[in-house]
């Protein structure tokens, strides 16, 4: 007996090459509209001088001579480090639990690494106001105790900045490193045990160089978060700590000089896309080498 099979032809939908782009176009539009249109404007803007009303670079020659502003975009550029290392030291250790626990307390841990994002931003920084001030939580416990005669200076400066800003950007930190240290093979470092490596050796030869890309995403997440916060360091530094967003505020709100508020946030955006390519450029050279190693294994 024998089979015939016979084979039909599959009808295809006639699309147009160009159709294919449609589903690209509300995202296309959105980006278009609300991110590079007002970026192209911020830009035109810098380069408008209000008192000749003429196009130029009088703005950003005055912004490189003008110290204030280099002292705002360096202090931005310290700050936003400080709480990118700190963020990430605090994360590494609870994203380990999280990821590697099987323990009941892990769902308890993770909520409590999520909570600071249950409440605003400055309803958390007034609390940690409350805290730092020279009347505070700390202050008042330190004097009544007699380990101070005088409150210790813990607030309106760089180290009540950097410890609101760890605390809001915490969260983020934490899930970037939990999601990088799951994707390591557990059975690496229990290999390595076995071979007489101690805690130590693992952690620094094997789980460190593997989560290096969720290293840097935490560095440069945090980077970011802080470099453009307003709320943080305007409460807890205080007027005599300036920062690029609150130097921008106040071009914007008080001297109405738009120009020279748009030079800053250029300032700013540059000084984010530079320690962005660096944490690029740092992760890409830690992965050459490893990828050179797994190329010649196979």
């Amino acid at each position: 007996m024998s089979v015939t099979a016979l084979d039909f032809p599959r009808s295809r939908p006639a699309w147009h090459p160009n159709f294919r782009w449609l589903g690209l176009t509300p995202a296309t539009l959105l980006l278009v509209f609300f991110f590079a249109l007002p970026m192209g404007m911020m830009v035109g803007i810098s380069f408008h001088d209000p008192a000749s009303n003429r196009i130029g670079l009088q703005n950003y020659s005055r912004f490189i001579t003008d110290g204030l502003s280099l002292a705002g975009l360096w202090r931005t550029a310290v700050m936003s480090a400080l709480v990118a290392i700190c963020a990430t030291l605090l994360a590494y250790p609870v994203a380990y639990f999280l990821a590697r626990s099987r323990s009941k307390w892990r769902s308890v841990v993770f909520a409590l690494a999520l909570a600071p994002e249950l409440a605003g931003v400055v309803l958390r920084t007034y609390g940690w106001l409350i805290i730092l001030e020279d009347r505070g939580f700390i202050n008042d416990l330190l004097i009544h105790s007699g380990l101070i005669s005088a409150p210790l200076p813990l607030s309106k400066n760089l180290f009540a900045v950097v410890v609101g800003l760890t605390h809001v950007v915490l969260p983020f930190a934490v899930l970037s490193l939990t999601t990088s240290i799951q994707g390591i093979d557990s059975n690496l470092e229990r290999a390595a045990q076995m071979l007489g490596a101690s805690r130590l050796p693992v952690i620094r030869h094997i789980l460190v160089p593997l989560s290096m890309p969720g290293i840097v995403s935490s560095l440069l997440l945090s980077f970011t978060m802080a470099a453009s916060a307003y709320a943080t360091p305007a409460l807890l530094g205080g007027a005599g700590f300036k920062v690029l967003a609150t130097m921008i505020s106040e071009q914007v709100l008080f001297y109405v000089d738009w120009p020279f508020a748009a030079v800053m946030a250029n300032a700013l955006l540059l000084l984010m896309l530079a320690f962005s390519y660096l944490g690029i450029r740092i992760e890409a050279r830690q992965r050459a080498p490893r990828d050179t190693r797994q190329g010649g294994v196979r």
